[in-house]
């Protein structure tokens, strides 16, 4: 379900309106590839339209993360939105940088497997992110290998 129309219908058929502002937001989203913060969706919808609440933005990414067409994973600057298509990846976020990288599922299955294994815990590593640094940051410190540090504390040897 990733047609406009098709998330519309959907949002009728539990005996919502489609107001002006639902309509910005999903068209918003729509337009959006990859990755969007509550806060960025809010400002970019109140651009178009100034008197949109960031309450009515919250309120329908979560109900269109109750329908199947968004998901949400739990990154470094908090939980941002994806379209639920796109929810097939592990996040990777350098504490440092910012950047950020996938893992595919695939990738992840050792991980996964080792947790079931053992801890008897079935994770969904696609809700979070896994922080840790970029093998840019890594290496730009010191060739040798840093150890590594939060960002903003003093790096230990």
């Amino acid at each position: 379900m990733d047609a406009p129309a098709d998330v519309v219908s959907a949002l009728r058929r539990r005996g919502l309106r489609m107001t002006p502002q639902r309509l910005a937001i999903l068209s918003e989203i729509m337009r959006t590839s990859g990755h969007i913060s509550p806060t960025a969706l809010a400002r970019r919808i109140q651009g178009e339209m100034p008197g949109v609440n960031a309450s009515t933005v919250y309120r329908t990414l979560a109900l269109l993360e109750e329908i199947g067409v968004l998901a949400h994973a739990h990154l470094e600057r908090g939980a941002e939105y994806h379209r639920a298509e796109e929810a097939g990846h592990v996040h990777l976020t350098c504490s440092r940088c910012g950047a950020g990288d996938d893992l595919s599922l695939e990738e992840a299955a050792r991980l996964q497997a080792m947790i079931e294994e053992t801890h008897g815990f079935h994770a969904d590593l696609t809700h979070f992110a896994i922080s840790g640094v970029c093998e840019t940051c890594w290496t730009s410190v010191d060739p040798a290998g840093p150890t590594p540090a939060r960002p903003g504390s003093a790096r230990r040897r």
